[in-house]
């Protein structure tokens, strides 16, 4: 099914809405924010008035869930409603990686563009881009883009700031570009003459890396790959948070007269942590809890361009994080040493890249003024996984067959028009292990792997055997249930093994 086809399909099931049914929506995802990172959701050694700001005036859920640990995965759930294990390529991805999400998919945003909204992706991407692994046009147009796949505009980092190429894609061209300096990427080997973080650490004149990210050198940090050129494209890390929030306020600007979707994705608080300089010295936990600042203020700012323009009435606004926090990535910004008794990962086990319960774990807020009620709390069972189906159910029209396989229509639990839990929430570690959550009992399947990453110092939740925990009893997951609770066990490995069967084969969800 070519992309054409898929637009064709969609147009014909477009029809017009009155204003009342068309609210714009924006999605913000956060990069590596933890449950507990944020004062509305008990942090004290941080404070985050935008983002408290918004919960206070819409609904909090304490029982969210990404659909995996790490960022390429859940983004990929997140937007086409489909598993992430479902697929063997959806593993982190590099900077030259070709685009996972394919033309013939659906995502969120041909949900909305049936019913003629705007659609903007901002912020960070790390889905690839182009149409092939490390054959992308950097200094040209990419031959494959966000546009092929629901998207109107797009303004984005090609990865992650830890990873080259690192300048900014506007519409599948680098913004800035510069002739006088091309770029080429590589993640394979460097090119001649090029300094690396390895053999010159002289020049990691910003931060010096604690494990990997020493490659190619870029203002003054060490990254993941290869690059070569650049020039005046080249970002300042300092400045990417005004550049995203600076590229949403420019599209809530230009598109207030129309519904618009905008997928809002920022870099805080991922690595390397370098926020702009008017945060520095404002927060006791150093760099990390600098960033948590900064993003905050980006919430601000796009909650403040939505007032500015008479949007904030009608306007829905999600807020949430693509997994669990980690505090040493791979660079000496000192996180873990000046994190004291601050507690990313609230009260849960783990943390990015973990089956335990704070991978995937995370903070999730719903903003509509006059529809969800303000200062509420749910401790309903959600997932990112529903974003496609909750779409369609939002603005009235229908889910193309075949696509959001996985996506269950929760929009009145997102509304807090009533607490209802989601049957179950599957989710994926690093090593892709599945957990899978249901009412108060977490499995977490079999697996080799370390217990640990020492690298980062996070407990996996790897082990030969299932685990099986009761969250309410015990949020911790130490004590494991598999053996005393063994009918309970075999209910959600049979869940899981199901969810892994061909699409053919799925039972039809009742």
């Amino acid at each position: 099914m070519n992309r054409s086809f898929v637009a064709g399909m969609l147009a014909s099931i477009a029809a017009p809405l009155s204003a009342q049914q068309t609210p714009n929506v924006v999605v913000i995802v956060s990069d590596d924010l933890g449950y507990g990172d944020l004062s509305c959701y008990g942090a004290t050694r941080v404070s985050t008035p935008n983002v408290d700001q918004l919960a206070s005036a819409g609904l909090r859920f304490t029982n969210a869930h990404a659909c995996a640990s790490t960022s390429t995965p859940s983004r990929y759930s997140l937007l086409t409603g489909e598993y992430c294990f479902r697929r063997h390529d959806t593993n982190i991805a590099t900077g030259d990686a070709g685009m996972i999400i394919r033309p013939n998919q659906i995502t969120v945003a041909d949900i909305f563009k049936q019913k003629g909204y705007a659609t903007a992706a901002i912020g960070k991407w790390h889905l690839g881009l182009g149409d092939k692994q490390g054959t992308q046009d950097w200094n040209g147009k990419l031959d494959m883009s966000p546009a092929d796949i629901g998207f109107d505009y797009h303004y984005l980092m090609a990865a992650t700031a830890d990873r080259v190429p690192c300048v900014f894609i506007e519409d599948g061209s680098v913004v800035n570009y510069d002739p006088a300096a091309p770029i080429s990427v590589s993640y394979t080997s460097n090119f001649a003459g090029e300094p690396t973080g390895a053999a010159n650490p002289e020049l990691l004149t910003k931060l010096k890396s604690s494990h990997g990210h020493n490659q190619s050198i870029v203002n003054g940090i060490g990254r993941i790959g290869y690059m070569k050129g650049g020039g005046r494209a080249l970002w300042r890390d300092e400045d990417i948070a005004d550049s995203i929030s600076a590229a949403a306020i420019r599209f809530i600007e230009k598109n207030k007269e129309q519904p618009f979707f905008m997928y809002l994705c920022t870099n805080d608080v991922h690595v390397p942590r370098m926020p702009n300089e008017r945060f520095r010295g404002k927060s006791p936990l150093g760099l990390r809890g600098e960033a948590i600042l900064q993003f905050d203020e980006t919430v601000g700012k796009v909650i403040e361009a939505l007032e500015a323009n008479g949007l904030t009435g009608n306007t829905l606004v999600i807020l949430t994080s693509d997994n669990g926090p980690v505090l040493d990535d791979g660079y000496q910004d000192e996180a873990a040493t000046l994190n004291g008794d601050h507690t990313p990962w609230g009260n849960w086990r783990g943390g990015k890249y973990s089956a335990f319960e704070a991978g995937t774990r995370v903070p999730f807020i719903v903003r509509w003024p006059g529809t969800v009620r303000s200062g509420d709390t749910s401790n309903a069972l959600v997932s990112q996984i529903d974003l496609l189906a909750d779409a369609a159910a939002l603005i009235n029209t229908t889910v193309p067959l075949g696509a959001g396989i996985d996506s269950r229509n929760s929009l009145d639990t997102w509304l807090g028009r009533n607490t209802d839990d989601r049957d179950f929430a599957a989710t994926m570690a690093a090593n892709r292990t599945l957990s899978l959550q249901s009412g108060q009992w977490k499995y977490i399947e079999p697996s080799n792997g370390a217990a640990k990453i020492t690298t980062v110092n996070i407990e996996t939740g790897y082990l030969a055997t299932p685990q099986l925990y009761d969250l309410a009893a015990d949020p911790g997951e130490t004590t494991n249930l598999y053996s005393s609770r063994p009918a309970e066990a075999e209910r959600m490995a049979s869940k899981l093994a199901e969810l892994r069967l061909p699409v053919s084969q799925m039972p039809t969800p009742r």
